[in-house]
């Protein structure tokens, strides 16, 4: 990141030099994968390697994973109502998705706005567990959709135990993984999940590759995108091999790094937590009483603007984010914090900091010595503000 300090990890991963190399391969021999001459075998080779590690990721099979442009299409092919069970048709007849969910999941796929309801959470952004046994008992099939790990707190749902709930109510469960895989244990099985999202460029692969994972006797009924017989018939369209292939090595890079990189960036986290405090005592840290990825701190100040301060750290060579990095560029209220309860005041002045497998102890270091210098600064135009 030469001099410059990059902590928006959660928004997109540098790519990782084994994704770089694969892809650079891959782009060299071309070849289309359903083709069945050399090149084409070639590539197909390629496809399954990148399936079978991504399918490692979670624990599943590879023949599971179905390639998409991302997580966005991923969770739009997971929540549909014609899913098949066995080969049984059984048609889910409502969605519930919690409030913090990705936009992509609060769009609600191919249910229609009447069949779709929205779950509250807690101070910590936790899904309420008697809220959501108490909706399921409105539904006979339900699909139930809840992230693995929020992108903006990082707060870790409690997964498991939503599964167990779901499954009791006779209905099934879509786990967006894309900011939890890679940083914690995400094993489908363990998790209970029937379906999981993920994403490539979070893990260091390229962007505009992604995979929805399926347990094995789960059929998804029609395809969003129609065509070839591509990706078993799920998503038509040749696939994007080179892409495909680095996110595959990504994959198969955070998984065997996983532990290690975790207890680092907890480290680091905690360090740079502690360093705001210190710096700033009526700084509030979102979710600190709930398990978090170790990677991922939501701050905010009172009397602190986020557009103002990300500008501020932009210029002081400090590249951090307000939350989603999903609108455009634009800095808009949480609607995470929202749902958490949080005076508007304060959702208003939020910042992500997200750090990633090359952050070091210096980075750290000089993005506290920042905060001083910018928080300092901007808080002094509130006079009636005390750092």
């Amino acid at each position: 990141m030469g001099e410059r300090a990059y902590f928006d990890w959660n928004a997109t991963a540098p790519l990782r030099a084994v994704a770089r190399t694969v892809m650079v391969e891959a782009l060299g021999e071309g070849g289309n994968a359903s083709s069945v001459h050399a090149e084409g075998r070639a590539a197909r080779g390629r496809l399954e390697k990148a399936r079978a590690q991504v399918a490692a990721l979670v624990g599943a099979e590879a023949k599971n994973v179905i390639f998409t442009s991302g997580a966005t299409e991923a969770n739009a092919l997971a929540l549909t109502p014609a899913l098949e069970i066995g080969g049984r048709k059984e048609p889910r007849d409502r969605l519930f998705v919690s409030v913090v969910e990705h936009p992509s999941v609060l769009a609600g796929g191919r249910f229609t706005p009447e069949q779709i309801e929205v779950l509250r959470v807690d101070g910590n952004g936790i899904v309420n567990l008697d809220a959501l046994k108490t909706a399921l008992a409105k539904a006979e099939r339900p699909l139930v959709s809840v992230m693995l790990a929020n992108n903006e707190t990082g707060v870790i749902q409690p997964i498991p135990t939503i599964a167990d709930i779901v499954h009791a109510a006779n209905g099934l469960l879509h786990v967006d993984a894309v900011q939890g895989a890679g940083r914690i244990a995400c094993d489908m099985a363990a998790l209970g999940a029937d379906l999981v999202s993920l994403s490539s460029h979070k893990l260091g692969g390229p962007q505009g590759a992604g995979a929805l994972v399926r347990r094995g006797d789960i059929h998804l009924g029609e395809p969003l995108i129609r065509g070839g017989g591509q990706e078993r018939g799920y998503r038509a369209g040749t696939e994007n091999v080179p892409a495909l292939a680095g996110f595959g090595a990504a994959a198969e890079a955070a998984c065997t790094a996983r532990e290690t990189d975790a207890a680092r960036m907890a480290a680091l986290r905690d360090r740079l937590e502690a360093g705001l405090k210190t710096a700033t005592p009526p700084a509030v840290i979102f979710g600190i009483d709930a398990p978090r990825l170790p990677n991922t701190t939501l701050v905010a100040v009172p009397g602190l603007k986020a557009e103002t301060a990300l500008i501020a750290f932009d210029l002081n060579g400090i590249a951090l984010s307000s939350g989603s990095a999903c609108s455009s560029g634009k800095v808009q209220a949480s609607h995470v914090l929202a749902a958490m309860g949080v005076e508007p005041a304060l959702v208003a002045g939020a910042l992500r900091i997200s750090l990633g497998w090359e952050t070091t102890e210096t980075d750290v270091e000089k993005l506290l010595t920042a905060w001083n210098t910018v928080v300092s600064s901007l808080l002094k135009k509130q006079p009636n503000i005390a750092a």
